[in-house]
């Protein structure tokens, strides 16, 4: 059971994030696609780690679904550590706090590990607005652990 709550409590945080994503899309701000995710994936998966830019990586088949699902499968692995560190007792009484510096502490991923990856640089130092860019990842996070609260409070 609390393997599903913890499966839940991710894809629930995860949609809050694709709302606020698709906001911003229609708002004209640029997010990252899906489908260079699971481009990136999909290489990782056939043993090439970085890449001097991922946009210009041969495309694979079903790089969206991968992407997709990868997307997923990360918002339920933050989800399993806000509970490794926090305890499952939290699921029975979420409060904002952990949920929120979880979130924000996850932008770790994306600007040492993904955008370098993929040929951003660290923190997005190879694209025209490194700071911009990284004050995007951190509130796209910051929403992401906001909707570990919001998900856990509905859950429980």
């Amino acid at each position: 059971m609390l393997l599903l709550r913890i499966a839940l409590l991710g894809i629930g945080a995860t949609v809050v994030l694709d709302l606020w994503l698709q906001l911003l899309k229609r708002l004209g701000v640029p997010t990252m696609s899906v489908a260079l995710l699971g481009r990136w994936v999909g290489h990782l998966l056939r043993g090439r780690f970085a890449h001097a830019a991922i946009a210009k990586a041969p495309a694979l088949p079903q790089e969206a679904l991968l992407g997709w699902l990868a997307h997923y499968a990360i918002g339920i692995a933050f989800a399993a550590l806000l509970i490794a560190v926090q305890g499952s007792s939290w699921l029975a009484r979420p409060t904002l706090p952990p949920a929120l510096a979880l979130g924000i502490a996850t932008v770790v991923m994306p600007l040492f590990v993904m955008q370098p990856a993929m040929g951003a640089g660290f923190a997005a130092s190879r694209t025209p607005t490194p700071l911009l860019n990284c004050l995007r990842s951190l509130l796209n996070h910051a929403v992401f652990g906001l909707g570990l609260y919001l998900t856990a409070r509905a859950l429980a």
